[in-house]
């Protein structure tokens, strides 16, 4: 397995657990929320400081999922947005 596929696998995708949005596995918490914060400039220890059962990976199994979903759809940004 390599280190994408193992950070991948720690994101459930459960219709019956958090309406099917992508989740943490083993917790509620949304990948979108993770990539929320992380954009917003909170740091990965901050993250798992407010969510103790967090491990490190558990954040960039997030950042993970983010890019593959980057790779498959795209948001129109406005031009003349820097």
């Amino acid at each position: 397995m390599t280190q994408k596929e193992e950070l991948l696998s720690r994101i459930s995708i459960n219709p019956e657990i958090c309406f099917g949005k992508p989740c943490i596995k083993g917790h509620r918490i949304w990948v979108s929320l993770i990539l929320d914060f992380l954009a917003n400039g909170t740091s990965i220890s901050e993250i798992r400081k407010n969510y103790p059962g967090l491990e490190e990976k558990d954040v960039l199994a997030c950042i993970a999922y983010g890019a593959e979903m980057a790779r498959e759809r795209y948001i129109e940004i406005p031009a003349g947005v820097k």
